[in-house]
């Protein structure tokens, strides 16, 4: 068993690895689609109740630090999965549980679109998560608890 103090000095030197992303995968998506998809993200779809994906994940998409994560530079595959995982319940956290509620609001189109669309992307520069929210969140969130939002 390792202490404490270096299982810490281990996570701090890993977390701050700045590991090269792969490159971008060639996708066969009608550019309707990634519109689509572009549109989820950035401003979400009020008329049912999904917000900007930007709301939360940060302006870059890169996370905010501790609780939520990054969600660009990730496989369509895995995107679309992990909300498979959320409708399904297979995937859940605290609640009140604001992704799996996502999750069933969005339809199998869209739920491609926001995958193939954040897939498509370049890392940005800083791919660092923001160490703190700037605006409350969209809907309340039981699996953020670090950000001093109350769910």
């Amino acid at each position: 068993r390792q202490s404490d103090e270096y299982l810490r000095e281990m996570a701090a030197y890993f977390a701050a690895l700045e590991l090269p992303y792969p490159a971008l995968l060639a996708q066969d998506i009608p550019p309707e689609r990634l519109a689509r998809g572009e549109a989820l993200v950035m401003h979400g779809d009020e008329a049912i109740g999904v917000p900007a994906c930007q709301a939360c994940h940060g302006e870059r998409l890169t996370g905010i630090s501790p609780d939520l994560p990054g969600i660009i530079g990730l496989p369509p595959d895995y995107i679309a999965a992990q909300f498979g995982n959320w409708r399904e319940s297979s995937r859940r956290t605290m609640p009140p549980d604001c992704m799996s509620l996502i999750a069933h609001r969005l339809s199998l189109a869209d739920i491609t679109a926001v995958s193939a669309w954040l897939a498509a992307q370049p890392m940005p520069t800083d791919t660092r998560p923001d160490a703190e929210l700037v605006q409350p969140l969209p809907m309340p969130c039981g699996s953020v608890r670090s950000t001093g939002v109350t769910p």
